[in-house]
């Protein structure tokens, strides 16, 4: 009886972080459509609800309704798995993310550990749906994709190094409770931005958003598929774009603590703080997107390899040497 107890909690608790993802990722949607409207002096969504706020949850019906057709010279098995890959390891990412000190669903202690693992894991729905729609647009979609992904995966990699360095542990909540004198966003600006802009590459958001570059591969890696398959790659999409901002605001904007700690900053609940810095980064991703025009792919590439790996390597000996000298290492 016990452990069923235990389990239906679990259930619980899981169902309680994953609705709220889910239609965060529905919200999202919306305010990104908005924010370019406002940019491009557009009206944006204002028809379906007020304001249009009911304009995503009409799109999904639309999804939800449409027939799924799948070529028939595809790879049907992986066809299928594709879109159920990609969102599920967008969604199991959230997993570790803590909204305060207590609301965490695993408080694991290789918690970044687990988000680089998962992130990493994500290319492998993309690739998957690429290859099995046995077309060359698609195909190319996904390598340019797995390309692009594996090559920002680095740099991320070693900029988290850098915040692993002035905390000493790989727990995400101990990272948060290190910044309640000093926000790393300070002492590691240079790192923030360049994670910033690697997160944008990493989920295929403009101005690196090549693998589906219209103009040259349809819609890239997603040509080939339509109806609720089609809408399980965008839930995938936003929900990573949503988890690069948590992780953002985790190692760099202190995650759930207040900026002030005076009234009434200070009695604002803390998972409030953690979504209304989700929401400020977000809000910047799709500023990007309205304002910066597309990179061509050997700019891509470039940037990545010539210009953020060196330089992020070259901040980790500086951090390592600063703090060695200050004997700040903790312990």
């Amino acid at each position: 009886m016990t452990e069923l107890i235990i389990f239906f909690d679990q259930i619980y608790k899981i169902l309680f972080l994953l609705v709220p993802v889910l239609v965060s990722v529905a919200m999202i949607v919306w305010l990104d459509r908005r924010v370019w409207a406002f940019v491009q002096k557009r009206r944006g969504p204002n028809v379906v609800g007020p304001f249009g706020l009911l304009q995503t949850l009409a799109d999904a019906l639309k999804y939800i309704f449409k027939e799924i057709i799948i070529p028939a010279s595809s790879n049907k098995v992986i066809f299928i798995l594709a879109p159920i890959v990609t969102m599920t390891l967008a969604l199991i990412a959230w997993a570790v993310i803590p909204f305060s000190e207590t609301f965490v669903l695993a408080d694991i202690n290789v918690g970044v550990l687990y988000l680089f693992a998962v992130s990493s894991l994500g290319v492998y729905g993309i690739i998957m749906g690429g290859w099995a729609s046995n077309s060359k647009y698609p195909f190319l979609g996904a390598i340019r994709s797995a390309a692009q992904m594996v090559s920002y995966e680095v740099s991320i990699g070693v900029i988290i190094i850098n915040v692993l360095l002035c905390v000493g542990s790989l727990n995400l909540s101990d990272i948060v409770l290190a910044q309640q004198n000093l926000w790393f966003v300070i002492p590691l600006f240079p790192m923030f931005v360049i994670f910033f802009i690697s997160a944008l590459a990493e989920t295929n958001r403009p101005p690196f958003d090549l693998p589906e570059a219209e103009a040259e591969l349809v819609a890239g890696y997603q040509t080939e598929y339509s109806g609720m398959m089609y809408a399980m790659f965008w839930l995938g999409e936003y929900a990573n774009i949503l988890l690069m901002c948590a992780m953002g605001s985790i190692l760099f904007l202190g995650g759930w603590l207040s900026p002030i700690d005076i009234f009434p900053f200070n009695v604002i609940p803390a998972p409030i703080w953690l979504i209304l810095k989700i929401l400020f980064l977000f809000i910047l991703f799709a500023l990007i997107k309205a304002i910066v025009p597309r990179y061509r792919y050997d700019q891509l590439m470039k940037l990545g390899w010539k210009i953020f790996l060196p330089l992020s390597l070259i901040y980790v000996v500086l951090t390592a040497s600063f703090l060695m000298y200050f004997d700040l290492l903790p312990g």
